[in-house]
């Protein structure tokens, strides 16, 4: 495993005050980066930033407040980044919720796909220029083992013609997949030095799974605890997909073990089928249409 330095790096990692996107901050602001939480609640960001800072008298940590479902707040967000940065190398699309009831968006987007993928989607594109002009940038978007029983319903994607929480959060894990995957195809036709990787945690004991409310809880936490594997592993797949130096791009990133639930990170062949090309076409030109957000590759 050959990793690139990070040391001086600019690194965005969204949902970055626990779990999986906490443990991936804590590495790499020990590694030398500079990295900027991304974090709906900035109370609970400048705590897991002073936790970093404790533990790396070096770290280079700063918090910036972003909501991934409000448009508003994305577009906020990577104004006052580019104010602030003159580039940006890693951009880590790990913010996540899993399982929620039905909600909507500040848009009026089902919680699920507009959070953990739409969201992204336009925080991606608002930062391109960015991450155009910095030399070997990534991108790094966080999807899951969910995935494969997933597809993506055009004809419903706000929910309001039916809604199942383990349903439409496989079709954002699903989503988020093949933006991945397109973007990188897209970075590469325009000749652009920069990549995008999928990855996954396998199943990981972190607070995404608190969404499914109180009375799941004891049951939740008795199998976390038993079966699944710390966050410090599940950040495994997101640190090599955002710093080993042999990927190419369009790779997808998870654990080794059986199943890809856990273990070490390792590339994965997703479900079969799942890069289709018509899909990904669709997906790509349905959120430039629901964002407003139009990239410029």
């Amino acid at each position: 495993m050959a990793q690139q330095a990070v040391k001086n790096k600019n690194v965005i990692i969204t949902g970055a005050n626990s779990g999986i996107g906490y443990e991936a901050a804590k590495v790499l602001a020990k590694q030398g980066a500079r990295v900027v939480l991304a974090v709906r609640n900035e109370e609970k960001g400048q705590e897991a930033a002073q936790n970093i800072e404790k533990e790396s008298k070096e770290a280079k940590v700063s918090v910036m407040k972003l909501d991934l479902a409000d448009l508003a707040s994305v577009k906020e967000f990577a104004d006052a980044y580019k104010e602030r940065f003159d580039g940006l190398d890693i951009l880590i699309n790990n913010a996540g919720v899993m399982i929620p009831p039905y909600q909507k968006t500040k848009d009026g987007f089902e919680l699920q796909f507009g959070g953990n993928h739409l969201g992204h989607f336009a925080l991606t594109g608002h930062l391109l220029p960015l991450l155009k002009k910095t030399p070997s940038a990534r991108v790094v978007t966080l999807s899951s083992i969910a995935h494969r029983k997933a597809s993506i319903y055009f004809d419903n994607l706000d929910g309001s013609k039916g809604y199942k929480a383990m349903k439409f959060y496989r079709q954002s894990k699903l989503a988020n997949l093949l933006f991945a995957r397109e973007l990188d195809n897209r970075l590469k036709r325009a000749q652009v030095n920069a990549m995008s990787i999928a990855c996954h945690p396998g199943i990981s004991a972190t607070n995404l799974f608190k969404a499914g409310g109180k009375r799941m809880q004891p049951v939740v936490n008795f199998l976390l605890h038993q079966f699944f594997q710390t966050p410090e592993m599940g950040a495994l797949p997101t640190l090599y997909a955002a710093t080993e130096a042999t990927l190419k791009g369009g790779e997808y990133i998870g654990p080794d073990g059986r199943g890809n639930h856990r273990g070490l990170p390792a590339l994965e062949v997703p479900a079969k089928g799942v890069y289709n090309e018509t899909t990904m076409k669709k997906l790509w030109d349905v959120s430039e249409e629901l964002t407003g957000v139009v990239y410029d590759l």
